[in-house]
């Protein structure tokens, strides 16, 4: 899926949509990109500059949930949009910098009804840096 599609597919836009590219998406399991840039409104406070520019962890984890939401929608039917409603198991293990490529993946643990869960990981350079499991709950 490219950019429109992704646009298409959750009803996010800048500054809040951070997912560039769905690589694969195969039934229950999601491969997405978010290239990260200098030019990401959130390094404009975090660590301001003369401090190590480093995307913090909440807009890693709404990256992981708007990658779930897109894979949520083809398991649950597409229907209606995907609020998250829980984040468990969060952990950050490496730093993510401008410059880098976030591939997001993800897998459906539990879906029924209008509640989804997917374990997310986050790599860069094939390096886990992040992960987390995330509860989307859908509009009907």
């Amino acid at each position: 899926m490219d950019i429109e599609e992704v646009k298409e597919a959750i009803e996010l836009r800048y500054p809040y949509l951070l997912v560039d590219r769905v690589l694969e998406k195969d039934g229950k399991k999601i491969k997405a990109l978010k290239n990260v840039t200098i030019n990401e409104p959130f390094f404009q406070g975090h660590f301001p500059e003369p401090g190590p520019s480093v995307m913090p962890g909440t807009m890693i984890v709404e990256s992981m949930a708007q990658v779930a939401g897109i894979l949520a929608q083809g398991e649950l039917g597409g229907e209606g949009v995907g609020y998250l409603v829980g984040v468990d198991g969060a952990r950050f293990r490496e730093k993510v910098k401008p410059g880098d490529r976030l591939v997001l993946e993800g897998e459906i643990s539990r879906a029924r009804a209008s509640i989804c869960r997917v374990e997310l990981k986050g790599f860069v350079d094939e390096n886990l840096v992040a992960e987390a499991e995330v509860t989307l709950a859908f509009d009907e």
